[in-house]
């Protein structure tokens, strides 16, 4: 599989990458994370500029405003955000965005997408529910038919950046069927409330839904299939910005290993160091390698991009983990302390583990998919 990225992806990577360091730097997002209410989720002009440079319409059709790009390019910029900790609603508003161009109703898509690609608004994906699997099993909310409307009730939780969104994409239950629906956000019922996670580089928020009324032509045609592909190409931008984060990881570690003195030589020069920062070196090099392949077996539509969406997501999951926990070790008892950036990243990594599932959901869904069908041929 050849993972070389074209001429232009380059230069997207570059780009993010550029307008991360200069205008949303650590200090930055340091400063956002002490702020309180809706006016504390999204940095106005970072995404300001972050529309100038076309991200929120990246992966829209051209025809509503977007550039046409894949899952890959969505996923290069998801990793940018991952390694720069970048707050803002580009990954929720670009699954809702894939959801309405597949599955929206042509009114739907000429009223939301171009206002999405525009950056002028944003939505996000109200799906997991409180002590629940990220999972169409754990879907609870449900939604009923009252004349020519749907009325939804339930909770969502985790809901990314949902204080200042336009647009909420809910899942729940219409006769006992899994069913996406589109809601303003300042439709009566609504309620939104942050919520304090152990993530604050990033805004999350409970959503509760009370007697909500949605249009009939608000109801995505997406079934329960649909639905689960959208959880991939979501677990697919959570592996991208937690691949984003162990690279830094990695980074952040070797720098510590090759300038702390210890016995009159750099830490870096003991064999079991850097056995350890070879070990976290595998894990990136096989999360980019598990990452990419899933977007791009999406992106191509072939037999197996479920199954390496789940190869990806329960990889990743773990391996985050695991490169967090080395390089809290390596740096010894200065990674806990407020002050120094790492705990910022462990929180991330942590964070992006769980999120659209851990591993032990992919895990499972994965053993599904890999299960002979009844009727093949023992």
């Amino acid at each position: 599989m050849n993972f070389q990225l074209s001429e232009e992806q380059g230069m997207l990577r570059e780009a993010s990458r550029d307008l991360l360091s200069d205008r949303a730097p650590i200090e930055h997002v340091r400063a956002w994370m002490d702020r309180d209410g809706d006016d504390g989720d999204v940095d106005p002009e970072v995404w300001r500029l972050t529309a100038d440079l076309g991200w929120p319409g990246l992966g829209l059709p051209e025809e509503y405003g977007g550039s046409g790009q894949g899952l890959v390019e969505l996923a290069l910029v998801a990793e940018e955000m991952g390694r720069a900790l970048g707050r803002g609603p580009f990954a929720p508003t670009a699954i809702v965005g894939r959801a309405l161009t597949a599955t929206g109703s042509p009114g739907l898509r000429s009223e939301v997408l171009p206002e999405l690609a525009a950056g002028s608004a944003w939505a996000t994906w109200a799906f997991a529910e409180p002590r629940a699997p990220w999972s169409l099993d754990g879907v609870r909310a449900t939604a009923r038919v009252d004349g020519g409307a749907f009325v939804l009730d339930g909770v969502k939780t985790a809901v990314q950046d949902a204080g200042g969104a336009r647009w909420l994409l809910v899942t729940a239950l219409h006769d006992g069927v899994p069913a996406s629906f589109l809601v303003e956000r300042a439709a009566p019922g609504v309620t939104v409330r942050r919520q304090r996670t152990l993530d604050p580089t990033r805004a999350f928020h409970e959503v509760r839904l009370d007697g909500v009324h949605v249009p009939d032509d608000r109801r995505l045609g997406a079934g329960p299939g649909g639905i689960q592909r959208l959880l991939d190409e979501a677990s697919v931008l959570r592996c991208a910005d937690a691949l984003g984060v162990m690279r830094r990881l990695l980074e952040l570690t070797v720098e510590h290993t090759t300038t702390r003195v210890q016995f009159g030589q750099p830490i870096g020069a003991f064999q079991a160091v850097k056995h350890s920062a070879a070990d976290m070196a595998l894990l990136v090099h096989g999360a980019h390698a598990a990452t990419h392949y899933a977007a791009m077996a999406a992106d191509a539509d072939t037999d197996d991009a479920a199954r390496a969406a789940c190869a990806a997501a329960s990889y990743v999951s773990a391996g985050a983990g695991e490169v967090a926990a080395r390089a809290l070790q390596l740096h010894g008892g200065i990674g806990f302390t407020w002050e120094h950036d790492l705990h910022l990243f462990l929180r991330r990594a942590r964070a992006d583990s769980v999120l659209y599932g851990d591993a032990a959901v992919h895990r499972d869904r994965l053993c599904t998919l890999l299960r002979p069908s009844p009727t093949a041929d023992s």
